[in-house]
């Protein structure tokens, strides 16, 4: 069978070329099932492979080869880019379908809605082993079931880290997001302390009006005051950074070990009140995403006892066992439409990912502008 793809390719001449290729998709055999792709999320992590850093302003069609577009590169950024220079890579990390064909062993998934992960989500067919699909409960549309991996697992995966390491609260940054929509209502459900940080007004009323408890503005000026304020309230030690870069991880460092060191007692190792190593108290910061992309800038104000380093959905899955992973995508099945919902602004085509009309606009990573792939269609426009 042949199938219509998005395609992502950087050239060592600094050129980022967008095409539509027509691939062969083998039929599934064994336990495979061959699922039709109706709706995929572009996410902030789908941009990366597929836009890298192009400037959309420089997009030109290749006329003889449309669809197929190409945008300059700065030739400063090509070593970041080395491992995948000349390679053309499919994109798409999760998305939703109907089962249209199965392999022996997976006859009970025919005709099912999907919900689908592991890569070239952005094609019309795909065909996948049932440990990366998630069956839909009757009723649930591949529009709702699109964004049901990414980040619903990683609300959750966020929760269970702080449980596994010993935290009893959350930190979250771009909290707006869908993703921190989610995470206000998994924290409400499972009576969990959130500190919600945003960047506007709107934003704290967004986020207050699903049922958040604490949402500070990080560009009010007593965004810091606040902040310690609210980690006295709540024991909050861990936090999970969107934005990657700055000086916002900083900020939440430095506020954890004030709280902290206001919150301490008879430390062994204080001398009447003071220590030379901080504050005794474990303060973790993760960044899972780049939403900033300059230098991320720590002043190293918070003592020893600390750290900052990065969080990945798939290598924390991986650790989980069988029966754990299990009870998670249970819980993401059963709630997709309620705890677990998406919005998008729009639904558009193959040929619309390729147009500097869409480029413009789902490039942006802000509240409520996640578009969503019809495979299907060639264009929202036709």
């Amino acid at each position: 069978m042949k199938s219509k793809e998005i395609r992502s390719k950087i050239t060592d001449k600094a050129k980022l070329e967008l095409s539509i290729e027509e691939v062969e998709v083998k039929k599934p055999v064994g336990n495979e099932v061959l699922v039709k792709m109706q709706a995929s999320p572009i996410n902030p992590s789908d941009l990366g492979v597929l836009l890298a850093s192009a400037n959309p302003k420089t997009l030109k069609k290749e006329k003889a080869n449309f669809p197929k577009v190409s945008m300059d590169i700065d030739k400063s950024h090509l070593p970041f880019f080395s491992k995948r220079l000349n390679k053309s890579l499919n994109i798409g990390n999760e998305g939703a379908g109907k089962v249209i064909e199965t392999g022996k062993d997976s006859k009970h998934l025919l005709g099912k809605i999907v919900s689908v992960s592991g890569g070239s989500c952005y094609s019309q067919y795909k065909c996948i082993d049932p440990m990366n699909c998630l069956e839909m409960k009757k009723g649930i549309n591949p529009k709702k079931a699109a964004a049901g991996f990414i980040n619903p697992l990683t609300v959750l995966g966020m929760v269970e880290t702080m449980k596994i390491e010993g935290h009893s609260a959350i930190i979250h940054t771009a909290a707006a997001s869908s993703l921190g929509q989610m995470l206000v209502r998994v924290c409400n459900e499972d009576k969990i302390n959130l500190i919600n940080i945003v960047r506007r007004d709107d934003q704290v009323k967004l986020l207050k009006s699903i049922g958040a408890k604490i949402v500070l503005n990080s560009t009010d000026p007593d965004f810091l005051k606040n902040l310690i304020k609210a980690i006295i309230e709540t024991g909050a030690t861990i936090a999970f950074d969107a934005t990657g870069g700055g000086y916002l991880t900083d900020q939440i460092l430095t506020a954890m070990e004030f709280a902290t060191s206001a919150m301490e007692e008879n430390s062994p190792i204080s001398i009447q009140g003071y220590s030379p190593y901080g504050s005794s108290t474990y303060k973790q910061v993760y960044i899972y995403g780049g939403l900033d992309p300059s230098p991320l800038t720590l002043n190293k104000a918070y003592g020893m006892n600390w750290n900052a380093g990065g969080w990945l959905l798939f290598p924390f899955l991986t650790a989980l066992n069988e029966d754990r992973f299990e009870a998670l995508q249970n819980r993401v099945k059963k709630n997709i439409d309620t705890t677990f919902k998406s919005s998008f602004k729009k639904t558009i085509g193959l040929e619309d990912v390729l147009s500097l009309k869409y480029i413009r606009e789902y490039a942006r990573t802000g509240t409520g502008s996640k578009y969503l792939i019809n495979p299907q269609i060639r264009s929202a426009n036709k």
